[in-house]
């Protein structure tokens, strides 16, 4: 779960209960707790079980390669890194792997207050023609997709598709390394593709 949504459910919870006990006494206050215990409940029973991501099955033996961008990658280490993966050839000995590059909404909170998701989408599609224009410089011809907010979610939603073989997420430095640390652990954890990670200026 991404860190800015537990005070939120937080204060969901919170709030209701608070103002039933102070505008309708301890009984209307008890009956808003228990309409959030039980509104809990059943959105946990409807929480799909995290299990192995899968990735969809290949028609060929050779790699595939998703390469999952949360910024614009124009570093000259991360397109090498990239490269490298694209340009190993598959069992049969092509010519090289299929890209992919999935960037991820980063939808803000003004945005998410409106309700109104198409300028981050804009900001993903144009962190996408960046990094699809330096690979190519640098010889690596890519496709592109923006997905969900969530990354793992995103990686999921996009392996019902692509067949995967290898996954890796590139982060725009050590900052965003840390804050994205669940979400990698995660990958790696779930991942029935090799994971790699890329972050942009270390070492």
């Amino acid at each position: 779960m991404d860190a800015w949504k537990l005070p939120l459910i937080v204060a969901g919870i919170a709030v209701p209960i608070v103002a039933g006990f102070m505008l309708g006494g301890a009984a209307v206050g008890a009956a808003v707790g228990a309409l959030a215990a039980l509104a809990i409940l059943v959105v946990a029973a409807r929480q799909k079980p995290r299990g192995p991501i899968r990735p969809a099955p290949a028609d060929d033996l050779e790699r595939h390669v998703l390469v999952v961008a949360t910024c614009a990658v124009e570093d000259p280490a991360a397109i090498a890194a990239i490269s490298r993966a694209a340009r190993v050839d598959g069992v049969h000995g092509g010519e090289g792997a299929e890209l992919l590059v999935l960037a991820p909404t980063q939808i803000g909170f003004l945005d998410r207050w409106a309700s109104d998701v198409e300028p981050s989408r804009h900001r993903a599609q144009q962190r996408l023609v960046t990094t699809v224009a330096a690979l190519a410089k640098a010889g690596v011809a890519a496709e592109a997709r923006v997905g969900d907010e969530d990354v793992v979610q995103a990686v999921e939603d996009q392996l019902q598709s692509f067949p995967a073989t290898d996954v890796i997420l590139v982060l725009a430095g050590p900052e965003e390394a840390a804050a994205a640390a669940e979400a990698s652990a995660e990958l790696e954890s779930r991942l029935q593709a090799r994971f790699s990670r890329v972050v942009v200026g270390e070492g």
